[in-house]
């Protein structure tokens, strides 16, 4: 097998090199997949520069997230031909990889591996996001920041599924008609000028839910939208700027401020709730329902070009790497 490996922790252009790997004999209980695809992840980059939440012991691989074809098992969950996710961390950038049949969530035949390798990060954590604090009654406002990013389009699309109108900022005015083309109920700048019209939509008493990726003056953005016992859930830092939250905002409308790890919800939650979060999701995948635009797809031996994708000012979509 083959795999992006870095001895030390710096700039993945500069510390990844592709090297070549040999597994010993394959034990009870594991499998050994052939990697159909893997996303790079903004979490993938930040592990190899050392800046994650988590540091692995070196040498290590990158990847969170990926698709695979099972090609030998000793799990009796699982068959040569059978397509997979990684339900955990299973250093994904890679040609092969070998992992306990218990991290991995067998897909349903005919997936796009390409979505199929997205669907453990963004999907499931905007699902989450919807239902994991307050289910919001058909009808109600959820607000987002960083719309354009992988979770706010998933929020976009799988909010109609409960009946929950959503209200979206973004950064670029170019961006509005697209995500209103998604499905979004309105997008506004975030600015002022944006608050005040997305106040004036959502109206009383205001939005259940508001999903902050972005921190900083966005965040309080979102919080003063937020009805009365509303909660505001932050599971990014775009802005890297802590949330600064006004006295008022706590005492007179009993805002709730919650924090989302998707890994810690796969850590904590039974077998049988991430079982049926994952069904759901591959179900609106199979139909359509539920898509993340795919900018461009790179084999191993290409990775400096799939780095430099992924900072391309023109990128739309994710950038992938195949086995």
């Amino acid at each position: 097998m083959q795999a992006l490996r870095f001895h030390e922790f710096g700039k993945p252009s500069e510390v990844l090199r592709l090297e070549a790997m040999e597994l010993p004999p394959l034990a009870e209980g594991e499998v050994d997949l052939k990697l159909l695809a893997a996303p790079i992840n903004p979490a993938d980059l930040n592990y190899i520069e050392g800046t994650y939440g988590i540091k692995p012991e070196l040498p290590a691989v990158s990847g969170i997230e990926g698709c695979g074809e099972v090609i030998a098992s000793r799990d009796p969950g699982f068959e040569p031909g059978d397509r997979v996710i990684f339900l955990r961390r299973a250093a994904t950038w890679a040609s092969h990889v070998r992992v306990k049949g218990e991290i991995l969530f067998k897909l349903p035949e005919g997936i796009d591996p390409l979505q199929a390798a997205m669907l453990k990060v963004n999907p499931a954590t905007a699902w989450r996001l919807l239902t994991g604090f307050r289910q919001p009654e058909p009808g109600e406002w959820i607000v987002q920041n960083a719309a354009n990013s992988g979770v706010g389009r998933c929020v976009i699309q799988l909010a109609p599924l409960l009946g929950v109108r959503t209200l979206s900022f973004v950064r670029r005015a170019e961006l509005i008609p697209e995500l209103e083309a998604l499905g979004a109920d309105r997008v506004v700048l975030d600015n002022d000028d944006g608050l005040q019209a997305a106040k004036e939509t959502v109206g009383k008493p205001g939005a259940a839910l508001a999903f902050n990726a972005v921190g900083g003056e966005s965040a309080l953005r979102l919080m003063n939208l937020l009805a009365p016992g509303g909660i505001h859930i932050t599971f990014g830092a775009m802005a890297r700027r802590p949330l600064t939250v006004p006295n008022g905002l706590l005492i007179f409308k009993n805002l709730q401020l919650r924090g989302l790890w998707i890994t810690r919800w796969i850590e904590d939650a039974s077998p049988e709730e991430i079982a049926e979060v994952y069904q759901r999701l591959a179900r609106q995948v199979m139909t359509g329902a539920l898509l993340q635009p795919v900018d461009s797809v790179f084999p191993l031996d290409a990775f400096q070009d799939a780095l430099a994708r992924v900072a391309a000012t023109d990128r739309h979509g994710k950038v992938l790497l195949r086995g």
